[in-house]
């Protein structure tokens, strides 16, 4: 038997907010369609209370706001 475990990829400095455009560091995907949207940390929690309950995937990276490492670019 084999199993496969699914990770989300990092998010990187490509990735930005479906918002306003600033660098994403919430992914959240959505469990009626799969559908993903990205988020800076400010509209994360802007809209973490109305979608969270309808996630089947929350992957928050904001602690990477406060480390001193660069960022990743793909």
């Amino acid at each position: 038997m084999t199993t496969t475990t699914v990770t989300s990829p990092q998010l990187t400095t490509l990735d930005r907010c479906d918002r306003c455009g600033a660098q994403a560091y919430v992914r959240v995907v959505l469990e009626s369609s799969g559908g993903e949207l990205l988020f800076c940390g400010h509209h994360a929690r802007a809209v973490e209370s109305t979608l969270k309950p309808l996630a089947s995937e929350w992957y928050d990276e904001t602690s990477r706001l406060h480390d001193k490492d660069p960022l990743p670019v793909d």
